[in-house]
């Protein structure tokens, strides 16, 4: 994570607590459906903390691609090669990510009941 990314994480957290606080304060003197809005929009920062570390990790691995590849065309080659081992079936790519082979681990299978 850079400098930027921990001072937005910090401003998360500091929002989190203070809608927190005012869920707290609203639970004691004030009307039950406040609390509630309050609580729920104190786990919003949260999650966006969790979306800054996840962003951080994911420029970390490309940088440690980028640094293993050791010229620009091969990490490139090397990103597209990652993602290309990650994918699922040919027909899901053929498809845009709507159906999967037979065989693909990642395939739902069908109910037997009729849709």
């Amino acid at each position: 994570m850079n400098h930027y990314s921990r001072l937005l994480c910090a401003l998360y957290i500091a929002t989190s607590a203070g809608l927190a606080w005012t869920s707290v304060l609203e639970v004691r003197y004030g009307p039950a459906w406040a609390a509630c809005l309050f609580a729920a929009a104190g786990l919003v920062p949260l999650i966006a903390v969790v979306r800054e570390t996840v962003i951080g990790e994911q420029r970390r691995w490309l940088l440690e691609m980028v640094a293993q590849a050791g010229r620009g065309g091969d990490a490139a080659e090397a990103i597209v090669r990652a993602e290309l081992d990650s994918a699922c079936c040919e027909r899901w790519w053929t498809s845009l990510g709507s159906q999967h082979d037979v065989t693909c681990r990642h395939g739902m299978p069908r109910s037997s009941s009729a849709a």
